[in-house]
C-alpha cells in the first residue's frame, strides 16, 4: 500500500507539474489578448444579467443565471480558497498571492470561453433536462478525429467526482467536525449521505435551489470574519500589500518555520493553486451554467465573474487574514488549520468556529455540484437511463469518504481531474473564432440597442 501510494502520489506531481501551469496560464493569456480583455470591458454587463436585467423567458434551460452562477460557485468556492491558500503560501511565502491574482485575472476569460462554448453545444436529454460541458462540445463541434476526447473527458470526470469532488469534501467535513465537537466521522458520514440523496434526487433544479441560498450566506459569514481580522490589524495592511509585491518577484528569506523559497516557487504556488481554486481551464464549471435559460454569449459573460468571486476576493481575503496575523510562520500548522489558527489569534475561540463551520459548508457545496458535474459524464457515455444508479453510488462514497483512508484514491482522482485540462483547452483552441465571431455580434447588438434589458 506504502508503495501504491508513491507511485499515485507521483502520478499526481507528474500532472500538475510545469508543462499543465503553462498550458492552463498560457491559455488564458491567449484567450484575453483574442477576445480583448472582456474581464475588464464587459464585467459591469455580467452584473446586469446576474441581476436578471436581460433575462428572457424564452430562452432555453431550467435555472436563472443566479442559480447558474452560485451553482458553479458552489463547487469552485471550497476547501480550496481555506487549506488551499494557506498551503501556497506557507510554500510559496507572501509573494505567492500577487501571482494568485494574476492567474485569477486571466482565469476570467478561459471560464467565459468555455462556458460560452458549453452553451453554444449543449443538447437537450430525452426527459428534456439540458446536457453540457466540454465533451459534448467535443461530440457537437468537432470532427470524428477528436471523439475519443470527449469520451475521454466524461470519464476524468466522473472519476474525479467520487474523488476530490465527493470523497474529499465529506473526509474534511466529517474530519474537522471530529477535532471540534468529537462527533465520530461515522455518524457525520451517515448524516451528510443522507442530506446528499435529499438534494440530489431532485437533480439539478434542487441542488440550483439549495446553492443559491448556501453559497451567499457561507461567503458572507466567511469574509466577514475574515474582514474583521484584517480591519482589527489595519495598520499592518500597508506593510503587507508591500510584502506580496516585493516578494513576487524576490523569493522570500526564510521567516519563522517558514524554509525560503526561490521565485519559481513562489509562481509555481501562485498559479497552482488559484487554477485548483477556480476550476478556469478544467471545463467542469461550464457543466452546471449550460443548465441555465440563457444565450452562449450571455452566459459566457456571467462566469466572468466566477474567478473574481472565488479567486481574486475570496482567496484574496484568506491570503490576508494569514499573513496579517503571521499565521503562516507558526512551525507545524498547515491547510485549513492554518486558516483556523488566523481566525483565533483575529477573534478568539469564536474564530475557530467559523472556519468549522464555513468549511462544512464550502465542503457540502462542492459535493452536491460535483454530484452534478459526475451526471453529465454518465450521460454521455452511459445515457440519462443511468443517472439514477450513479446517485445512489454517489450517496454511498459520502459515507465512505468520511471514515476512510483514501490516499490512493484521492491521488487518483487529484491526477484525472488535472487531465480534464487537456481535452477542453483543445477543444476552446479549436473552437475560440466561433466564440469571438458570437461575442462582437452581441458587443453590436447592444451597442445599436438590438438587445434591450426585460426589467
Amino acid at each position: 500500500m506504502e508503495q501504491l501510494e508513491a507511485w499515485t502520489g507521483a502520478f499526481v506531481g507528474m500532472v500538475w507539474s510545469l508543462p499543465l501551469i503553462v498550458l492552463l496560464v498560457g491559455a488564458g493569456v491567449i484567450f484575453s489578448l483574442y477576445f480583448g480583455f472582456p474581464q475588464l470591458t464587459m464585467i459591469k454587463h455580467a452584473i446586469d444579467i446576474v441581476r436578471g436585467k436581460f433575462d428572457d423567458p424564452n430562452d432555453p434551460g431550467e435555472i436563472s443565471h443566479f442559480q447558474a452562477l452560485t451553482t458553479a460557485l458552489s463547487a469552485t468556492v471550497g476547501l480550496g480558497n481555506i487549506a488551499g491558500v494557506a498551503v501556497a503560501i506557507a510554500a510559496g511565502g507572501p509573494g505567492a498571492v500577487f501571482w494568485m491574482w494574476l492567474t485569477g485575472f486571466i482565469g476570467m476569460c478561459t471560464k467565459f470561453t468555455e462556458v460560452t462554448l458549453a452553451l453554444k453545444y449543449r443538447t437537450k436529454g430525452e426527459t428534456g433536462h439540458m446536457h453540457g460541458g466540454p465533451m459534448f462540445v467535443i461530440k457537437n463541434a468537432l470532427s470524428s478525429k477528436f471523439q475519443w476526447l470527449g469520451w475521454l473527458y466524461a470519464f476524468f470526470t466522473i472519476l474525479s467526482s467520487f474523488g476530490a469532488g465527493n470523497m474529499f469534501q465529506s473526509n474534511q467535513m466529517a474530519s474537522i467536525i471530529n477535532h471540534s465537537t468529537g462527533v465520530p466521522t461515522w455518524v457525520s458520514g451517515l448524516i451528510f449521505a443522507g442530506l446528499a440523496f435529499v438534494v440530489l434526487i431532485g437533480g439539478i433544479t434542487r441542488i440550483a435551489q439549495v446553492t443559491s441560498k448556501l453559497v451567499p450566506a457561507m461567503v458572507v459569514l466567511y469574509l466577514g470574519g475574515a474582514l474583521y481580522v484584517i480591519l482589527i490589524n489595519y495598520a499592518k495592511v500597508p506593510a503587507m500589500f508591500a510584502d506580496i509585491f516585493t516578494h513576487a518577484f524576490t523569493g522570500h528569506a526564510a521567516t519563522g518555520a517558514f524554509a525560503g523559497v526561490v521565485v519559481k516557487e513562489v509562481i509555481m504556488q501562485g498559479v497552482r493553486r488559484a487554477t485548483f481554486s477556480s476550476e478556469a481551464g478544467m471545463g467542469s464549471a461550464a457543466m452546471a451554467h449550460a443548465a441555465a435559460k440563457s444565450s452562449p454569449i450571455q452566459e459566457g459573460i456571467v462566469s466572468l465573474l466566477e474567478p473574481l468571486v472565488d479567486t481574486i476576493i475570496v482567496c484574496t481575503i484568506t491570503a490576508l487574514a494569514l499573513l496579517i496575523t503571521d499565521a503562516w510562520t507558526i512551525p507545524g500548522v498547515e491547510g485549513s488549520e492554518m486558516t483556523a489558527r488566523a481566525f483565533s489569534l483575529g477573534m478568539g475561540p469564536i474564530g475557530r468556529w467559523i472556519v468549522t463551520i464555513v468549511v462544512t459548508m464550502f465542503a457540502f457545496s462542492t459535493l452536491i455540484s460535483w454530484s452534478y458535474y459526475g451526471e453529465q459524464g454518465v450521460t454521455f457515455i452511459f445515457g440519462e437511463k443511468a443517472i439514477p444508479v450513479y446517485r445512489y453510488v454517489f450517496v454511498g462514497f459520502v459515507f465512505l469518504g468520511a471514515i476512510a483512508q483514501l490516499t490512493v484514491v484521492l491521488n487518483l482522482s487529484d491526477g484525472v481531474y488535472g487531465l480534464l485540462a487537456l481535452p477542453n483547452i483543445i477543444a476552446c483552441f479549436i473552437l475560440m473564432p466561433k466564440v469571438k465571431r458570437t461575442l462582437v455580434e452581441y458587443k453590436n447588438k447592444l451597442k445599436n440597442g438590438e438587445i434591450k434589458a426585460f426589467k
